[in-house]
């Protein structure tokens, strides 16, 4: 990313004790390393030493150096098998990094947001809509698509994203280009389908098959059409959009189970 200004003190002491959490001492003095980054604090607190090099790294400037660090320590990767850990050290950097108009995204990467003013918009912002979606075991492909809108609170355009999500995944898994109903027909053919959802084989299955490509377009038809020609005026908010994002997710869900057919075989 591009030059990011410093940060103040009490930022960096903030995010200084949110990663000291998230690994041992040895972690830390592992990934000083990786990043260049020269330990010579005399600090045995593992929050006391990541603020001192951080607060020295900052000479240039510039917070590039954390945000380098942070990307390398809270690596998506480094928490294979424990998502609950990484998500929390996530919502709580995010909650100091909204403060800066940055955000810590699930695929590892920073990403430009709106500002937050207060602390307390900070912590709704980093938590509520997620607070929402997390019992539901959301899929992670419906935070794929519209991650920075739910940051914003945009959730109008949040689901309008996540339905553009759902299905450029049909589009990738068909290889088919298409959109919206058109779309759904080509691929769910009972006749030659592209993708299939059981074996076909038999009148219920046929019907199941054909349920879960009406379940397509009904999600289209309900969350595509009406935010592209719409007011937003009319939206709901966090309610409309956990209750629409977790639609998106179950059908995500049913195409995890669907098989793609080889064609020309």
């Amino acid at each position: 990313m591009s030059v990011h200004p410093p940060f103040d003190p009490g930022t960096v002491e903030a995010i200084a004790r949110v990663l000291g959490e998230a690994g041992t001492g040895t972690d830390i003095s592992r990934y000083f390393e990786i990043c260049r980054l020269i330990d010579n604090s005399g600090e045995s607190t593992k929050w006391r030493r990541l603020n001192a090099i951080f607060l020295k790294s900052q000479t240039v400037n510039s917070s590039n150096q954390i945000l380098a660090f942070i990307k390398s320590y809270l690596a998506p990767t480094r928490f294979v098998g424990a998502r609950d850990r990484f998500e929390i050290h996530r919502s709580e950097l995010n909650a100091i990094l909204i403060l800066h108009g940055l955000e810590y995204g699930k695929d590892g990467e920073f990403r430009r947001i709106t500002q937050a003013k207060t602390l307390d918009e900070a912590e709704l912002r980093a938590k509520s809509i997620r607070e929402k979606l997390a019992p539901r075991n959301t899929h992670h492909e419906v935070y794929k698509y519209c991650q920075a809108e739910l940051m914003q609170e945009n959730y109008f355009h949040a689901v309008f994203e996540a339905c553009k999500g759902l299905f450029q995944r049909v589009r990738e898994l068909s290889g088919i280009k298409s959109d919206g109903a058109s779309l759904v027909d080509k691929v769910f053919s009972i006749e030659n389908p592209h993708i299939a959802f059981n074996t076909l084989q038999t009148e219920t299955e046929q019907s199941e098959h054909k349920g879960f490509a009406q379940l397509l377009k009904g999600c289209y038809a309900a969350c595509r059409n009406p935010l592209a020609h719409g007011p937003k005026i009319l939206w709901q908010g966090e309610v409309d959009a956990a209750d629409y994002l977790t639609l998106i997710s179950m059908l995500h869900r049913k195409l995890d189970q669907c098989v793609v057919v080889k064609r020309g075989v």
